[in-house]
């Protein structure tokens, strides 16, 4: 659709990315996602590297290693057993980190990657959005809504 055109990821992406960092809790993930109306944020360290991708599917996924490990303790507590310290500390905890449930394999672009290899790489992965990138940093994401728009614009 992209193959006559002369736009870049550039033209389309979005500069004001909303981020997280890995240590954040899913909880306030979830809210930076609600409050700017997105299905997905890249997961940046204190440097500004992108380090991840969560998106709503990840907060909505179940966690199976934390419900084996559930109903082990359960079932050490039905039989007498005294919880260890580690496992309560676990359940005072106020949220799992976004780091746990992100995703590391993370497709960027270049901003100047032409938007026809943009939507190849998101159909090829299956994937919602990219993130783009300079100099190893963070300077916009591409959506597959992004793309919709461009298209609708008949810059195309």
């Amino acid at each position: 659709m992209f193959d006559a055109s002369s736009l870049t990821a550039a033209d389309v992406m979005t500069r004001d990315v909303a981020t997280v960092r890995p240590d954040s809790t899913l909880r306030q993930a979830a809210r930076r996602m609600a409050e700017r109306g997105i299905s997905g944020l890249p997961v940046v360290d204190a440097t500004g590297a992108v380090v991840g991708m969560l998106s709503e599917a990840d907060l909505v996924r179940p966690d199976e290693a934390a419900e084996r490990r559930r109903e082990w303790w359960l079932t050490m507590l039905a039989e007498g057993h005294d919880l260890a310290p580690e496992f309560m500390a676990a359940i005072a905890a106020s949220g799992r980190p976004v780091e746990a449930v992100m995703h590391r394999g993370v497709v960027s672009v270049a901003e100047l990657t032409p938007l026809r290899d943009v939507a190849k790489l998101i159909g090829e992965h299956d994937i919602k959005r990219v993130v783009v990138l300079r100099d190893g940093k963070l300077v916009g994401i591409v959506s597959r809504a992004d793309l919709v728009r461009a298209l609708a614009g008949g810059a195309a």
